[in-house]
């Protein structure tokens, strides 16, 4: 019998660290033996890829906040059926940038749409799926807007509709993630990201080898 994989969501403000931090934990967790899928919100498979790109664009009609919310969570019920579930059903473990409290974060705390609402809703699109451990990496917004602006040189890229709100709105967004790991240390982590990337990973894989690991043999 194959065994059930594990779910694990990165979550975090702008510039916080997922997009370092994730590779390299799906690294040390193939090197004990795991397969091991990373994949991203919104995105993960073509269809929700192309609605990402709609999401995310500055230059074509922005979504009414009702429609942002809706197509976060279509990308989200095509990422769980497509990517998600068939992952864990053969036993891979599944690390994502961004998943569920994401929702609850930019379009609850940040646009304003009541909680249980995008709860109900995204039990709908999740089919009851949910992160065994959510990685909340933390870091203040001075220093998030920094690395943000340092990853933005070094692509040759500009923000996104998300990256280009208010502080206000992201201070919101970091409040709310915070939140949300206060409400349930069962099953959130929160790591601090303003050290060293080594220290920062050596957390990481503190908190997944005491929760997720202990009990396995790799």
């Amino acid at each position: 019998m194959t065994m059930q994989g594990k779910f694990i969501a990165f979550e975090g403000p702008e510039g916080c660290g997922k997009s370092t931090h994730l590779p390299l934990l799906a690294d040390f967790l193939r090197s004990k033996g795991f397969e091991v899928v990373t994949t991203r919100e919104p995105g993960g498979t073509q269809l929700a890829e192309q609605v990402r790109e709609i999401l995310q664009s500055t230059r074509q009609e922005a979504p009414v906040p009702a429609a942002e919310v809706l197509l976060f969570l279509a990308s989200r019920a095509q990422h769980i059926a497509k990517v998600i579930r068939p992952a864990l059903e053969r036993g891979a473990w599944v690390l994502t940038d961004r998943f569920e409290d994401s929702t609850f974060a930019y379009q609850g705390a940040g646009r304003g749409f009541p909680s249980e609402q995008l709860r109900l809703l995204n039990r709908f699109a999740t089919e009851g799926i949910t992160p065994d451990l959510v990685l909340v990496l933390d870091i203040d917004r001075v220093r998030g807007r920094s690395r943000l602006a340092e990853r933005q040189n070094a692509t040759a890229t500009e923000s996104d509709r998300f990256e280009s709100e208010t502080e206000q709105f992201h201070e919101r967004l970091r409040q709310c993630f915070l939140s949300l790991a206060s409400a349930d240390s069962s099953r959130y982590a929160v790591i601090d990201t303003a050290p060293p990337t080594d220290e920062v990973q050596c957390s990481i894989r503190r908190e997944v080898e005491q929760r997720l690991l202990k009990d396995l043999k790799a």
